[in-house]
């Protein structure tokens, strides 16, 4: 058997590894707090469902955001001091949060943090990816810690709201503020290595661009994003507005909801890539699609609980096995990250935001439904990936 990708690694790359993971956990748990607190941030400022679904998606138009400054910034601070200064933008964003409910400042305070959320996934995926040499174990691995952070979430909030009610969800946000700045200080000390420019000028291509397999990938990551940011930004509202379940029931169904994306993220991680990529991706969308429909065709809570657990144990590995799909191409145009973070990302910029406008027009029944289109359509690509698959992806010839 071979040696695990993180035993080759020197004292400097492991403690670069704590950073990352660290970090994604904390990512992980800023990032999912928000379905947890809409409704409550929508009750106490009289949010409509398009201004919550508008504040959704501003998060991740700050994620698109990041994914365009991720190639730029570092050219001019370093790789590290740019990850150090957009990771800021989440103390700001939600310092706003905290001190006003009018809409506009709200949305900026949204989409600060999502300048920050979309910043540590850039950076974390690419060093993992460098680091490790594109294992699919390693970015399993990463993206389970970040599952980690995401299933504390609704702990964290139903703690809170627990030990100071409705006001609570302001203490919950305190509490992630700190993390970040523990996440800054930690990464402060690590000695991450800096392209030279004659490494940018051998690589500053974009034939990449030209690799039809690349775009079905990014098909891939574009429409799961659009499943993933709705589910975790509206599952808690659409459980509790339609009146299926209660508050504290519901988060507690979001928490189960990414402990099991963790145990699928471990599965994968720890099968040491012994399980071809295209049969994970096949097999997770089948389920993904599967699951969901379940989910929204009962009001039982019992068939709901499984609905959930199957849909989390289904999407869990999609997102880092695409990734690793394509690590040669990142890995050969480190340029193309930013191009695949940036496309993909706009799916997860747009569906929170249609999710909210249906759901004031025709219910969040109408709004949640919407999402099996992108499912359909995500199904699609993996199809197109697995078929269409050159000898060569990777090198985007």
């Amino acid at each position: 058997m071979s040696q695990s990708f993180y035993a080759k690694l020197d004292p400097a790359n492991k403690y670069i590894l704590f950073c990352c993971f660290f970090m994604f956990a904390t990512n992980g748990l800023y990032g999912m707090v928000l379905g947890s607190l809409l409704p409550l941030i929508s009750a106490e400022y009289g949010l409509s469902n398009t201004i919550s679904g508008a504040l959704l998606s501003s998060h991740q138009i700050g994620a698109l955001i990041a994914g365009f400054s991720a190639g730029i910034l570092p050219l001019y601070l370093g790789r590290k001091k740019a990850l150090l200064f957009l990771c800021t933008f989440v103390i700001v964003g939600f310092t706003i949060v905290i001190i006003t409910g009018n809409p506009v400042w709200l949305i900026i305070g949204f989409l600060f943090t999502g300048i920050s959320r979309g910043s540590i996934s850039n950076f974390n995926n690419a060093i993992v990816n460098e680091v490790s040499n594109g294992s699919a174990a390693a970015l399993n691995l990463l993206h389970s810690v970040f599952a980690i952070g995401a299933l504390s979430a609704p702990f964290l909030v139903i703690w809170s709201t627990n030990l100071m009610g409705d006001e609570g969800w302001k203490l919950a946000v305190l509490i992630i503020i700190g993390f970040v700045t523990a996440a800054i200080l930690f990464f402060s000390r690590a000695k991450i290595a800096e392209s030279t420019k004659e490494q940018r000028k051998e690589k500053l291509s974009y034939q990449f661009l030209r690799n039809r397999w690349l775009w079905y990938n990014i098909g891939i990551l574009f429409f799961y994003l659009c499943v993933e940011a709705t589910v975790n930004g509206w599952i808690v509202t659409y459980f509790v507005n339609t009146d299926i379940m209660s508050r504290q029931y519901a988060q507690m169904l979001a928490s189960l909801l990414w402990l099991v994306i963790l145990a699928g993220r471990l599965s994968v991680a720890f099968s040491r890539d012994r399980i071809p990529k295209q049969w994970i991706l096949i097999g997770t969308s089948i389920g993904t699609a599967l699951f969901y429909i379940l989910l929204l065709a009962t009001r039982n809570l019992t068939v709901i609980t499984i609905a959930i657990a199957g849909l989390g144990f289904s999407m869990a590995a999609i997102y880092p096995t695409t990734i690793a799909n394509i690590s040669k191409t990142i890995k050969t145009h480190p340029q193309s990250l930013g191009v695949i973070l940036l496309t993909s990302g706009v799916g997860a910029i747009s569906m929170p935001l249609i999710t909210g406008i249906l759901s004031d027009r025709f219910g969040l029944v109408a709004g949640m439904g919407a999402v099996i289109v992108a499912i359909s359509l995500m199904l699609l690509c993996v199809i197109l990936a697995i078929t269409g698959r050159p000898n060569e992806p990777e090198q985007a010839k």
